[in-house]
């Protein structure tokens, strides 16, 4: 059951991420999940120091609040400072990850945090949370939440697709004819800010990164249909879970690490794949 339980919890941050991802990919902003992902190192440890416990639920809400300032921060220095949308981004999540750093090098001697976890997770031993579920079966508690923010996320995905289809590929238009873009962007920067919360816990921030832009990526060299390419990305990110999983199994190495290179794997076998099919195409139509 434990290959059962680490294959279950990546493949739904794989979905999660892939559903936010292929946005944020056609915004060319999908560096604001790398920014949310490492800004989120204060909010936990301020959490930790106001409860004085570790527990999930704080930890979470300190990693929300964090998000969403880092959010906040990117967007501001955006529009008021005119910087480029990557330059923000450095600045936010950089300045967010260090004062996490110094926090808790200065004030968290005793803390049981650690800011390798945030970075490479904790995956492998997610087992050791195992919670009671539907039908006396057990998962892992952050697969249930996992599990979760994966309905919430596809609910608002389905109720919200045209306000965030028409803001992503033409903003421009949207905004002459009184779409509401501030509040779309920020309904996808909640969700983004959410799958990446939730995810870091179990998967490390390395492998939200990595989920958040490889599937997306693959998926939109394999097709020119947007509802496709959602489609296309949560199975190019399952894919890559079980085949990085046993790959690590295979080599007894990381799993987020291997995971992720799988996924780097998957995008050169298909850049290369689609790039050799347009050479001919080309050769042929000339």
């Amino acid at each position: 059951m434990m290959d059962f339980y680490i294959i279950l919890t990546a493949s739904l941050v794989a979905i999660n991420c892939a559903l936010m991802g292929c946005f944020l990919v056609m915004r060319k902003m999908v560096m604001i999940g790398d920014a949310i992902s490492h800004a989120v190192l204060p909010g936990i440890f301020i959490a930790y120091y106001i409860s004085g416990t570790t527990a999930s639920l704080p930890i979470l809400i300190g990693a929300a609040l964090s998000g969403i300032l880092a959010t906040i921060m990117i967007e501001w220095f955006t529009k008021k400072a005119r910087l480029q949308s990557d330059a923000a981004i450095g600045i936010s999540y950089t300045l967010l990850f260090a004062i996490g750093v110094i926090l808790i090098s200065k004030f968290g001697e005793n803390a049981d945090l650690d800011q390798e976890c945030v970075l490479y997770g904790e995956i492998e031993y997610i087992t050791g949370w195992l919670q009671p579920f539907i039908g006396g079966f057990e998962l892992p508690k952050q697969t249930i939440i996992l599990l979760i923010v994966c309905v919430i996320l596809i609910t608002a995905v389905v109720w919200g697709y045209k306000g965030l289809f028409i803001t992503t590929f033409d903003p421009n238009f949207a905004l002459s004819t009184g779409v509401a873009v501030t509040f779309w962007h920020y309904f996808l920067m909640s969700g983004v800010s959410l799958t990446t919360v939730v995810s870091f816990e179990s998967v490390g921030a390395i492998l939200v990164i990595a989920f958040l832009s490889g599937p997306p990526a693959i998926a939109y060299l394999l097709t020119e249909d947007f509802k496709k390419m959602l489609v296309l990305a949560c199975l190019v990110g399952i894919a890559c879970s079980v085949a990085g999983y046993y790959f690590a199994v295979w080599l007894d190495v990381s799993v987020a690490g291997s995971i992720a290179t799988m996924i780097g794997i998957a995008f050169i076998v298909v850049f290369t794949f689609t790039s050799l099919l347009k050479s001919k195409a080309d050769v042929i139509s000339a």
